[in-house]
């Protein structure tokens, strides 16, 4: 890949919409610190989504400059998600996998 590549790492999961301060700064300390200092990462997002019924859908998007360097923060096996040890006790479900995306276009007028 060339010095422009950009790969999505995208995770999905779902937590108790009364739990979602509380698990963004639990994330903040543990995997959106650890996305920072990943060499290849060139940023990250989290984003929450209220289904109305007391569950919250959470996103985390981090952008890398090539699957290699994603296999620093995640693993030999990228595809398998990343957990930390309190997870459990935020998350209703641990989705076994993340997506990977190429993109192709992209904007830096997100801020």
């Amino acid at each position: 890949m060339t010095d422009s590549a950009l790969i999505l790492r995208k995770w999905t999961g779902l937590i108790r919409t009364e739990d979602e301060a509380a698990y963004e700064g639990y994330i903040t300390r543990t995997g959106m610190a650890d996305y920072g200092q990943a060499p290849g990462n060139r940023g990250f997002q989290m984003l929450f989504r209220a289904l109305g019924d007391g569950r919250s859908e959470v996103t985390t998007l981090s952008w890398w400059s090539s699957l290699e360097t994603i296999k620093g923060f995640a693993g030999e096996d990228v595809t398998l998600a990343r957990y930390y040890p309190e997870d459990d006790q935020y998350l209703l479900e641990r989705p076994l996998h993340v997506e990977h995306h190429r993109v192709v276009q992209r904007s830096t007028k997100i801020g």
